[in-house]
């Protein structure tokens, strides 16, 4: 049996199309196996597939998806889910025509899991086959009310001849709109139109764009033509909020917010009409016992979720609240708390809950809800269990100090979490905390949903260097580089973050199965998910282990500069002037400012009258390491910063792998190193600067993005946000774009050289745009910390005359709020602190007080919490009425 395929597409010279399918002429089911369409004309390609009679009965539907190729030999799959078609249905010299869906389809966006769950409701099917009408049409139409639906009309006779009242009507098929004719009067030329219609068959509008056309014979055996998505203008928009969990603050919490808490303030958020909450990591960052653990990117586990946020209430029931009755009474005080006293919240959570978990005397294998989460999750639940029992056996969660375990054996563990085993108590107690923290986020999960409620997660790029997941694999990492940021306006210096660097080549080569596990164990909680920091996929901020801050990292991967164009740029110049820290009289007397001194017992002199760092001392970590073992004072402090400026004084770093090759140094022309160098060679290294971080990478960039991240969004139905902020590559809206997610905008921190800031009104719909996010000032902190760009702010962005006024008012604060939710972004998220920012009996005498993180400083305490309980404010009558009229005159 013949089938020909036809599928609307216009390539340019240099590019092509394939197709996969679940049959031996298609490549038998492998994408790496596609077959070469043919190019048919400037508007399709073609294939034709002879089924034969064993296709027929090995299989049902034939499976099917586009590939296309561009001049760079990048591949993008065709989006077009669901494309099958039942052989049985099929007669010999069948056509169907199909339309290439992108990607970055808009439409896409609609089949995800807040829009399929929450937002649009179930619609019955209508559909009944009629075998003797073989000319089908179908078309999606993910936003059309439930009072709207479908019909088309042509200019042909069976279409009405651009009569609307006499169009073809279309039923729903569960997934698709189909109509279905029996005939046509001219099978060589075909223009129509999809229109809306309401229940009475009356024409409420056109579906917007220039007619379709069917330039090819129709077939009247039978003719498929799957015309992807309707056109339309209708856009869904909405608001979210942004807080951690530890922040949410009720008459409930102990001392910090929970995941039972997220109902409260789910009620509160539905009677104000925002549609999202949105959190930060949740997972258990457990590694010290101490307050640097309520950094929520350092996570000892990707997949387990943190004690802190567990309802000891929930968990001991009326069975044994009277067992932790003593615990229960220090709640008052910790919710008194400002902030969150993480140390002790979590002292009192692990005590509770030994107490309840010895007191079930249950065998949790006993339990079939229990049994069945355990078998879902045990490729990681094991693992974490027996690395949190052994990190306290040892008192640390650096895996090298703990003997026999240090390297991760499957049989040494299995052993060890055995039930015969001495120590699978303390184990068990991990798995019974788990299991509560799934059940209850999950409850809360459920509960945001029924009340129209998006939870938005957030995926951290990295991982703790000392934790479950390096532990079970260290070669997916790169153990001996830490993962950070360039220096930007919020981290002068750069970040380091001290995640180790992933290691692609082998997570590419199990076709990134850690990153798809992630995904599926974030959608048990979430309908759509932050990616943080997703440059990374594009190109990391890669530390070596040595050094202590950001501004030592380079780009992973870059093409290096080779010695030889770097001397035909830069004469009389060696490696070691280049690349070893620059260290002088003149620029110890720069830095050191009359302390050279003390500067030059660090370092040895050379015979050219120049200086090196002892052995004991050439690192920034070893630098480190001697001042742990002194008095904390300012004085060394300052004399430890001068030394890490010293060690950072450079132009080019060294390629580890390759000799005779070099990266730049970040903002190499602000050092002393090139400042000492001649005019002539400080222009050239510009030249070299310019094309090194904005031109040569641009290419394996995009590349590196579009190998991993296309793949990653097959395997979710989630709704994706990619963090996008930072030093842009110039490829990363392209490819945001192209593969359908969204973007975030905020408008402090512009995209666009040489803007002040970014204005909401002009964001693309893919987007979210937000006034600040948690690493940064709220709205009022920033007024008050930088007054000249706040003027600026006044006068341009909010067109205000005269001088700012010294605080960012309810009025200023009521402004901005208002500029983001009448964008044309598809979300606006406010951090909450910001929301209240507009009332005066919300807003904290101290506007620092409301800040989350701080970047540069990598042992902030992550303590914010909200200043009013959400039972009480839900009473506040005349915040959450104008809330609400802001948000739902805006349209969302």
């Amino acid at each position: 049996m013949l089938l020909s395929l036809y599928l609307r597409f216009s390539t340019k010279p240099g590019q092509s199309l394939k197709i996969a399918g679940n049959i031996q002429q298609l490549g038998g089911g492998e994408l790496t196996n596609a077959v070469e369409m043919n190019y048919h004309d400037h508007h399709h390609w073609k294939i034709d597939i002879q089924l034969t009679k064993e296709d027929l009965k090995k299989i049902d539907r034939l499976y099917y998806t586009y590939i296309y190729q561009d001049e760079e030999g990048n591949y993008l799959e065709d989006w077009g889910e669901n494309r099958s078609i039942e052989l049985s249905q099929l007669e010999e010299g069948a056509i169907l025509l199909d339309t290439w869906i992108d990607m970055g389809a808009i439409e896409n966006n609609f089949y995800t899991a807040p829009f399929k769950h929450i937002f649009i409701p179930h619609r019955k099917k209508t559909f009944k086959k009629d075998k003797k009408k073989k000319i089908v049409f179908r078309i999606q139409a993910p936003l059309l009310a439930q009072n709207e639906f479908l019909a088309v009309v042509g200019n042909n006779p069976s279409f009405g001849n651009w009569d609307a009242s006499e169009a073809v009507k279309m039923k729903f098929d569960g997934h698709a709109w189909v109509a279905q004719v029996a005939k046509v009067s001219d099978t060589f030329y075909l223009e129509y139109k999809y229109c809306v219609i309401n229940e009475k068959g009356e024409l409420l509008r056109f579906e917007t764009g220039s007619n379709r056309i069917v330039s090819q014979p129709i077939n009247e055996n039978l003719f498929i033509i799957q015309d992807g998505y309707l056109r339309t203008e209708d856009r869904f928009r909405g608001t979210g909020i942004a807080i951690p969990v530890f922040s949410i603050r009720t008459n409930k919490s102990f001392g910090v917010g929970e995941f039972q808490d997220i109902k409260a303030l789910v009620d509160w958020a539905a009677s104000v009409s925002i549609k999202m909450i949105q959190l930060l990591p949740v997972n258990d960052t457990t590694s010290t016992h101490t307050k640097a653990d309520s950094y929520p990117y350092a996570a000892i586990s990707a997949f387990a979720l943190h004690p802190l946020y567990i309802s000891l209430e929930k968990v001991a029931g009326a069975t044994h609240k009277k067992l932790i009755q003593k615990i229960l009474d220090h709640k008052k005080e910790l919710n008194a708390s400002e902030g969150v006293c993480y140390e002790e919240v979590m002292k009192w959570k692990q005590e509770a809950l030994q107490k309840i978990f010895q007191a079930t005397n249950e065998d949790l294998f006993q339990n079939e809800v229990f049994l069945d989460f355990f078998q879902q999750n045990k490729s990681w639940l094991v693992p974490y269990a027996a690395f949190s029992y052994l990190r306290d056996k040892y008192q640390s969660s650096d895996v090298s100090k703990w003997e026999e375990f240090s390297d991760f054996n499957s049989t040494r563990i299995d052993k060890l979490t055995d039930k015969k085993s001495p120590h699978y108590k303390k184990i068990a107690l991990h798995y019974f905390i788990q299991y509560h923290l799934h059940l209850q986020l999950k409850e809360a999960h459920e509960y945001a949903n029924k009340k129209g409620i998006v939870l938005k997660g957030d995926i951290a790029i990295g991982v703790n260097r000392n934790g479950v997941d390096t532990w079970m694999d260290p070669t997916l990492y790169n153990l001996d580089m830490q993962a950070g940021a360039p220096p930007d306006d919020f981290a002068v210096k750069g970040q380091n973050w001290g995640f180790p660097t992933y290691n692609w080549k082998v997570m590419r080569k199990n076709q990134y199965a850690w990153w798809k596990q992630r995904f599926a164990q974030m959608s048990n909680y979430f309908d759509a998910f932050r990616i943080d920091h997703i440059l990374g996929f594009f190109r990391i901020w890669s530390i070596p282990s040595h050094a202590v801050e950001g501004i030592m990292g380079r780009f992973v991967p870059a093409i290096p500069l080779r010695r030889d164009e770097v001397m035909q740029k830069v004469i009389h110049l060696s490696e070691e002037r280049l690349c070893d820290p620059y260290i002088t009289d003149t620029v110890l007397w720069e830095m050191a400012g009359g302390n050279e001194g003390e500067v030059k017992r660090f370092l040895r002199s050379l015979s050219d009258g120049s200086y090196r760092f002892k052995e004991e001392f050439d690192s920034q970590k070893k630098i480190e390491l001697y001042f742990e073992e002194l008095s904390e004072s300012d004085h060394h402090q300052e004399l430890k910063q001068l030394l890490f400026n010293l060690h950072s004084n450079i132009i080019l770093h060294r390629d580890p792998e390759q000799k005779n090759q070099y990266h730049f140094r970040f903002n190499v022309h602000q050092t002393l190193s090139f400042h000492h160098l001649e005019s002539f060679q400080q222009s050239a290294l510009m030249e070299l600067y310019q094309d090194y971080f904005f031109h040569r990478q641009e290419l394996i960039w995009k590349q590196e993005a579009l190998e991993k991240l296309p793949s990653l969004k097959r395997s979710t139905d989630m709704l994706i946000c990619g963090e996008d902020l930072g030093m842009v590559p110039k490829s990363v809206p392209e490819v945001l774009s192209g593969l359908g997610f969204l973007c975030m905008e905020v408008q402090r921190m512009p995209k666009q050289l040489h803007v002040p800031f970014f204005n909401p009104e002009h964001s693309n719909y893919l987007a979210v745009v937000t006034p600040s996010t948690h690493d940064m000032s709220t709205i009022r902190e920033w007024w008050t910390e930088d007054k000249k760009n706040a003027q600026l702010f006044f006068n341009q962005q909010l067109w205000q005359y005269g001088e700012a006024p010294h605080d960012a008012n309810v009025h200023i604060v009521k402004s901005i709020v208002l500029q983001h939710l009448s964008s044309p972004a598809m979300w606006s998220v406010f951090q909450l602190q910001d929301l209240f920012a507009m009332d005066e009996n919300l807003r904290l005498d101290n506007p620092s007080q409301e800040r989350i993180n701080i970047p540069g400083d990598c042992k902030h305490y992550w303590r914010y919490r909200m200043p009013i309980n959400v039972e009480e404010l839900k009473k506040m009558k005349e915040f959450n009425e104008q809330l609400n009229y802001f948000i739902t005159s805006n349209g969302r």
